[in-house]
């Protein structure tokens, strides 16, 4: 993959320009694909694989995220399930009369 911006590679990217991207093999990106983990499209009479830059970009968001939630459960004995969710806790006020 060339040094250009995101927006000048185009809409969607090869299986081999993903694999760049994550640090991965073709295998290990075809696999991901395969799985289901990262959806992609057939394009073209050989049908080549390719993953939308924004596909990509939310694939890799979503993987900090679960990143951050296992981190969260790993931390604690008894995790907050609320905050491993990204809820924010309401807490209610008892008032007494």
């Amino acid at each position: 993959m060339s040094d250009q911006s995101p927006g000048a590679v185009g809409r969607f990217l090869s299986l081999t320009d993903v694999a760049e991207v994550l640090s991965l093999t073709a295998a290990e990106v075809m696999a991901l694909v395969r799985s289901g983990e990262l959806p992609a499209i057939r394009l073209g009479a050989i049908g080549q694989w390719r993953v939308e830059h924004s596909v990509l970009e939310s694939f890799i968001a979503d993987k900090y995220e679960e990143t951050r939630r296992i981190a969260l459960w790993n931390e604690a004995e008894y995790a907050d399930v609320a905050e491993l969710f990204g809820e924010t806790r309401r807490h209610r006020r008892s008032t007494t009369t």
